[in-house]
Formats: structure tokens, C-alpha cells, sequence
């Protein structure tokens, strides 16, 4: 398949992979500031976005997407970062396709199975009727008393959009995403990706715990973390001083 993508500036390449209800249209901060030595590309990932919304979702499949995604479009090698979801996506292409992936960036996010943190967000999202809002405002208020947090109920709100017709639909493949649930909690792995690896998780983030380092060194034997803002060999969470 074709993944949608954006492109920013020249040079060597970088590919940036979004999450779990994400786009290309979120990293753009990030990607504008690398453009100036770099071709940063951001690609929709299947079931997102403007890319093909199809039946499957797991992560050898999407590595793939992205695989031929990177041949169609001349880039033989590049730098890979993911976040989230996208990150097991660029775990899983450097482990299957190691010559393609230059240097590998994960940001919050372990190789290993992950821990549910998406029901909530997706029964209320599914239980919305797009069909019956008339309004944003309609949405972000049944938003509201569904989810608590500020800043992703504004994520989600990115993901909808007017047809010409008025009316509000999902940029994500919405019900194919809840369906594949599992596929996307799912573990990576499948050789092992020995050049450079970074792994950055936040001070205020579990998504990557100590108890994870080991699989993550079996997988990327030279792999380095950054959390609290220093960067350094990957091992136990530095405590703040």
C-alpha cells in the first residue's frame, strides 16, 4: 500500500512514525526543526490518517508498509524515530529489516507486551455518533464527561472531520483499530538490531520500566535511554536529585 506522508526540508533522510490515534501532523514541530540538515518525512501509518484503512493491523504488517514505503521513495537507509505505537513499528522494522534503519529513536515505548491504557478512550470514542453532532463544541463537551484529561481529548479531536456533505467523520480507522486492539498492545521481536538505539522515556511516563531493560538489551544490545533529561547507558530509571 501507499502511505500518505509530509516531507520537510533535504538532506539525510529521517522518518518519524506517529502513535495510536496520531498522523502526520504531529511531530511536524519537531520535524520543521530537523529540516534544515535533514529530509524528515512523516508518514500516515495504515488505519490512519489519509493512508489506506484496511482490515489488519499488526506490526509485522505495518513494518512492511513502511518498508516498501521507504523503497518507493528511494530512501535505502534512513534514521527511524517512533513514539508509542510507532515506535514498535520502528522496533519491529529495524529488527526485520536492520540495513534499512541507520540509528533507531523510541520514545515511550518497550518492545515487550503492553499494558492496556486505551479501552477507556476507545469504548468512548465508539460509544459517539458522529452522524448525530452538529457541532465541535457538541463533541468536545460528550468528550468532556468521558475523559478527564485536557490535552488528549484535544489529540483526539485532531482525528475528526467535516465531509462536504456537513457531516463529522474518524480520520482513523476506528473500528479496525478497537477490532486489532490486541495486535497493537502486542510484543515485537523477531532478530536482533545491534546499531545505535535510543530510548527516551519521560520522568512522569511508565511506559518504559526498569523491570523492561533486559528484553530491550536482548533485542538492542547497544541501546542507550535519556530520561529526566540526561542521556546515558540504558538502565535503571535515574532518580532526580
Amino acid at each position: 500500500m501507499e502511505l500518505y506522508s509530509r516531507e520537510f526540508g533535504q538532506g539525510s533522510p529521517v522518518l518519524i512514525l506517529h502513535g495510536l490515534f496520531g498522523f502526520s501532523d504531529n511531530w511536524q514541530t519537531i520535524a520543521k526543526g530537523l529540516s534544515d540538515q535533514h529530509l524528515v518525512v512523516t508518514p500516515d501509518l495504515r488505519n490512519h490518517g489519509r493512508s489506506p484503512h484496511v482490515g489488519t493491523h499488526s506490526y509485522p504488517e505495518m513494518a512492511e508498509d513502511v518498508r516498501a514505503f521507504m523503497e518507493n521513495h528511494w530512501m535505502f537507509s534512513a534514521a527511524v524515530i517512533g513514539h508509542s505505537m510507532g515506535g514498535k513499528v520502528a522496533m519491529q522494522l529495524a529488527l526485520s529489516h536492520p540495513e534499512m534503519v541507520e540509528r533507531l529513536v523510541v520514545v515511550d515505548m518497550e518492545p515487550g507486551k503492553a499494558e492496556d491504557n486505551h479501552s477507556s478512550i476507545f469504548r468512548a470514542l465508539l460509544d459517539m455518533d458522529l452522524s448525530k453532532m452538529a457541532t465541535r463544541k457538541q463533541i468536545e463537551s460528550y468528550l468532556t464527561d468521558r475523559i478527564s484529561d485536557v490535552g488528549t481529548r484535544q489529540f483526539l479531536l485532531k482525528n475528526i472531520t467535516r465531509e462536504e456533505d456537513g457531516r463529522f467523520t474518524w480520520k482513523m480507522n476506528l473500528p479496525v483499530l478497537w477490532k486489532h486492539y490486541s495486535d497493537i498492545l502486542a510484543a515485537v521481536g523477531g532478530g536482533v538490531y545491534d546499531k545505535p538505539a535510543l530510548f527516551i522515556r519521560g520522568s512522569r511516563s511508565d511506559y518504559i520500566k526498569d523491570a523492561d531493560i533486559p528484553l530491550i538489551h536482548s533485542l538492542f544490545p547497544t541501546s542507550r535511554d535519556c530520561n529526566d533529561g540526561r542521556c546515558g547507558t540504558l538502565g535503571p530509571r535515574r532518580q532526580a536529585e
